[in-house]
């Protein structure tokens, strides 16, 4: 059973997509990026962004019954490659090992954006 998950405390998208998505015991969270409740950008420097941003996915993963700490998955969108020692960095303080499996992508934003995350978690919590 799929099941596409809203909720009005979720961040919101004016984007065709769901912020998350059930199949079964796995989580999908589609891309969060440094927007607001409403879905706009709130720009800052990439350390902002990025806090911004993991903090949107733990909202929904939180909403969804699990959290960080079942992330088993990362893809993350860095749009400036000078800034890869500070996502490390910050990757660490959300992330512990053993970590997820990750991928990293460099070049890929527009100029509005510094930073994207989506992931694949397990729920923590039944419902």
């Amino acid at each position: 059973m799929i099941e596409y998950l809203t909720n009005p405390d979720m961040p919101s998208s004016h984007l065709p997509f769901s912020p998350a998505v059930r199949v079964g015991d796995l989580l999908f969270v589609s891309g969060q990026a440094s927007v607001d409740r409403t879905g706009a950008i709130v720009p800052g420097t990439f350390e902002e962004e990025m806090r911004r941003s993991i903090e949107n996915l733990s909202a929904i993963l939180t909403l969804a019954g699990s959290d960080l700490v079942h992330v088993v998955r990362t893809g993350n969108y860095v749009r400036d490659p000078q800034d890869l020692a500070a996502f490390n960095r910050l990757y660490r303080e959300y992330f512990r090992a053993p970590y997820p499996a990750r991928t990293t992508i460099t070049h890929c934003l527009t100029q509005e954006l510094r930073y994207e995350i989506d992931c694949v978690a397990v729920i923590a919590r039944p419902r």
